[in-house]
């Protein structure tokens, strides 16, 4: 797995950053209709949590194959592997009342498939613009800089299936943690000019320092909200017709 990755410029269009999608890409798909979205010439990038929850969850190995689509590993990915590795601490229960039935009750060799390219995506991806980088991880970086994020997915393997109850530490953060919320800490991210997660389902994005939260829950009562990466401007989609 490239635990990182680095994507040029679009030159052509538009970057924009969704927060969980949780096995709802016909919403989606409504979401970005209604936003414009130009697949000839845009880009999506997801803050992860592909799957669980909603109805499409079999849809995302389709979704992750278009050419303009492209996500990071969220908690919920990180879960079909910790299934698929025997983890001792997963609760089962626990999972499939968290959306995880599809998966659970798929066939072994589609849960194989899901797996395998679960365990490709990134965990942290950048993206140029012509104001500067912005990066993108499901839930929190775990260091003051991007740079030293950067540098510890390139010479560090996270551990799959790591279990964050058991205390995960730095490979915690990446995926599970809310603490930036909690404490409402506007500190930020040095050494890259925003950094855009999901992972905590808010009413409204929200910004702390130049982190921001896009978690609107679209997979629920809420709404899709994206951010376009050139200007850091949100839009808020409403999910008209669901």
């Amino acid at each position: 797995m490239s635990q990182f990755a680095h994507f040029s410029a679009n030159a052509r269009g538009r970057d924009f950053a969704v927060g969980d999608i949780h096995g709802h890409f016909n919403r989606l798909q409504a979401a970005l209709d209604q936003l414009g979205f130009d697949p000839a010439t845009d880009r999506l990038f997801s803050v992860g949590d592909l799957v669980d929850r909603g109805p499409d969850s079999f849809d995302a190995l389709s979704w992750l194959e278009k050419p303009w689509f492209f996500a990071v590993q969220g908690n919920h990915e990180v879960l079909t592997l910790q299934l698929m590795a025997g983890h001792s601490r997963l609760n089962l229960m626990d999972y499939r009342q968290s959306g995880g039935a599809w998966f659970i009750d798929s066939p072994q060799a589609t849960r194989e498939r899901f797996a395998h390219r679960f365990r490709r995506l990134p965990v942290a991806i950048e993206i140029e613009t012509a104001e500067g980088l912005v990066g993108l991880v499901h839930a929190d970086c775990p260091f003051p800089s991007w740079t030293t994020l950067r540098t510890y997915l390139q010479t560090h393997e996270l551990q799959e299936g790591y279990d964050p109850s058991a205390g995960g530490g730095v490979d915690e953060i990446f995926q599970w943690s809310r603490s930036r919320l909690k404490r409402r800490d506007f500190s930020g991210v040095k050494d890259v000019r925003a950094v855009v997660v999901g992972h905590t389902p808010l009413r409204r994005a929200r910004q702390l320092g130049n982190v921001f939260h896009i978690d609107t829950a679209g997979w629920s009562e809420g709404f899709f909200t994206f951010i376009e990466l050139s200007t850091l401007r949100i839009h808020e989609q409403p999910l008209l017709g669901f």
